[in-house]
């Protein structure tokens, strides 16, 4: 009899501590995190292989079995930042010590599995002879690009004599200061988000955008770079995408992290022709940027634009353009299932005058676009600028911020979140002139949800939901021991 009783008792306080052990640690598990370092597949770069600097194209031959799978190692690489702090923005130029994601099926010695690793590498060595191949050093040929390298200067070589078409000496921080971008820097600064802009080239050579800048495409002569710039407009719009402070009084971009791929469109000062516009987005899209910021050379009313458009909503990108000024109705996204998204921007000023006359109700959100500082091209000096292609890059930084604190957000969700927390203008949102109105970074990454109207009814539902399996689990446990303690006494006469 006694040691029935001891059996039970046993079984009754293991049933208990099971209870009290499920109750207390159910929480802790609801609030566990994703571990944000995932696992991949890594290859730390090498001083040498077979007594020649490493490339793309020897790693894909070696690890994939293809040279010619170096642009997926590129896609993957492209913005991230090395331990030394430099990016890979030339498909043919690697640095020792750098840590290169690859494919899912690479394999070979050398392949590591795992996180990468944090802080700075150990010096590298090279690497021992005795594979197959020749080291060389080929750019990949990613497609439908007309091509990534060729025609124009390399990075911080001087490229053609040009005379910039816009911003003048005059100079107003009205915007960076409204936008305040720097409140959202505690929690993301873009990094590893890949931004294109679609307009005049980028200028590499500047200095505020150092190390940041793509190769790019110039889809206008097809074979040739993109990161040169005679005009100017899209190196302004770079620098407010993610301009830094390596020089004092520059301008700041949104996402001083971003990495920008630069595809020009457009050599001359008139609009660009439609198909080199539309294989402009293609480029941008195949290049694996997320961000895409459509400059005002672009005809989005064009039926071969529309049609690139459309392919881009089916990739995931989100792309940002100017709303339209004549009530033709742009490439709508609707019916389409690639989680993309496309958001009509218009330009203010620091009044919140419109830079332009925008068709009534085509506008989803403002930013500033009048008397905008921002870079110039030869120097990277500050410059002022007024048009609808600024306040697009403002956007396009926003959206590289909030992809880069959240990446598992769809282009779709990042739009909805970058007019869900715009700040009102006018009597109410949305305004036939200002959409959602003028965008709030910082509160565009700080919001728990998609959508700030969802905050109240979201939030407590999870803590309802939390709350109810831990009373669900001890109403469990309660009424096992009660059920315990009378089968106890019916057996032994407790």
């Amino acid at each position: 009899m006694l040691a029935k009783r001891s059996i039970l008792a046993r079984l009754l306080a293991v049933a208990m501590a099971g209870c009290v052990l499920m109750t207390l640690t159910g929480p802790s598990v609801a609030r566990a995190k994703k571990d944000p370092q995932p696992y991949v597949k890594y290859y730390v770069v090498a001083a040498q292989y077979q007594g020649q600097p490493e490339s793309l194209t020897e790693i894909a031959r070696r690890f994939l079995g293809s040279g010619e799978r170096s642009a997926e190692i590129y896609h993957l690489n492209t913005g991230r930042v090395q331990p030394d702090g430099s990016r890979l923005t030339d498909p043919g130029r690697l640095k020792a010590g750098w840590q290169l994601v690859l494919p899912w099926d690479a394999a070979g010695a050398g392949v590591t599995y795992g996180q990468l690793p944090t802080g700075k590498s150990p010096t590298p060595v090279a690497r021992p002879t005795g594979a197959t191949g020749p080291g060389t050093t080929a750019s990949p040929k990613p497609s439908p690009s007309p091509s990534r390298t060729g025609g124009s200067p390399r990075p911080g070589v001087a490229g053609p004599k040009c005379t910039a078409t816009t911003g003048s000496s005059s100079r107003s921080d009205w915007a960076q200061l409204r936008m305040a971008a720097d409140s959202a820097w505690t929690l993301t600064r873009g990094n590893g988000v890949k931004v294109a802009v679609v307009d005049t080239g980028v200028d590499a050579t500047v200095q505020q955008l150092s190390g940041r800048v793509a190769v790019g495409a110039d889809v206008t002569v097809g074979n040739g770079r993109g990161d040169t710039d005679c005009l100017g407009s899209g190196t302004a719009m770079a620098g407010i995408i993610a301009g830094d402070s390596s020089v004092d009084g520059s301008p700041v971009g949104i996402a001083p992290d971003a990495t920008i791929l630069p595809v020009r469109v457009v050599r001359g000062s008139g609009a660009a022709r439609p198909g080199d516009a539309a294989n402009a987005i293609e480029v941008a899209v195949s290049a694996g940027a997320s961000v895409v910021a459509v400059g005002s050379h672009v005809d989005l009313a064009d039926p071969a634009v529309a049609t690139s458009v459309a392919t881009a909503l089916d990739h995931d990108v989100l792309l940002v353009a100017g709303a339209p000024t004549r009530a033709v109705p742009p490439p709508s996204p609707a019916g389409r299932s690639g989680g993309g998204a496309l958001l009509l921007t218009g330009g203010v000023g620091a009044g919140d005058q419109l830079a332009e006359q925008y068709a009534a109700g085509a506008v989803e959100v403002v930013a500033p676009g009048v008397d905008v500082a921002s870079l110039g091209v030869g120097g990277g000096r500050a410059v002022s600028n007024t048009g609808t292609e600024f306040a697009v890059a403002f956007v396009a930084g926003q959206a590289a911020l909030i992809r880069a604190a959240q990446p598992d957000l769809t282009a779709a969700q990042v739009k909805e979140r970058i007019r869900g927390t715009a700040d009102a203008i006018g009597a109410a949102a949305p305004d036939d002139r200002y959409g959602s109105g003028m965008i709030n970074p910082a509160a565009s990454v700080s919001v728990a949800v998609d959508d700030r109207n969802q905050v109240a009814s979201q939030q407590p539902g999870n803590n309802g939901v939390a709350l109810a399996v831990i009373l669900g689990i001890a109403l469990l446990c309660g009424a096992g021991v009660v059920f315990g303690l009378r089968l106890r006494r019916n057996r032994f006469g407790g």
